[in-house]
């Protein structure tokens, strides 16, 4: 089973709002998930990125695998 960590699309059209998840990467975008580690906004100004800094760390212990974005913004939070 490949495991990601990504972004699950949430809100309204014109106006994202982005759940960060564990899923399986056989999954849909906005499919069944594992866990919740966090939520992102890029429509506020400045965006507002919230992560549980134990259950990212855990699922990248265990061997899921961050996208390119949500890498980004775990490194920008101090998180890897």
């Amino acid at each position: 089973m490949a495991v990601k960590i990504r972004l699950r699309r949430m809100g309204a059209k014109k106006a994202p709002f982005y759940r960060i998840v564990v899923a399986d990467s056989r999954y849909p975008r906005d499919g069944r998930f594992i866990e919740e580690v966090g939520y992102y906004d890029p429509t506020k100004n400045p965006s507002i990125v919230k992560i549980d800094e134990e259950k990212a760390k855990k699922w990248i212990s265990n061997g899921a695998q961050p996208t390119e974005t949500v890498k980004s913004l775990l490194k920008a939070n101090g998180v890897i």
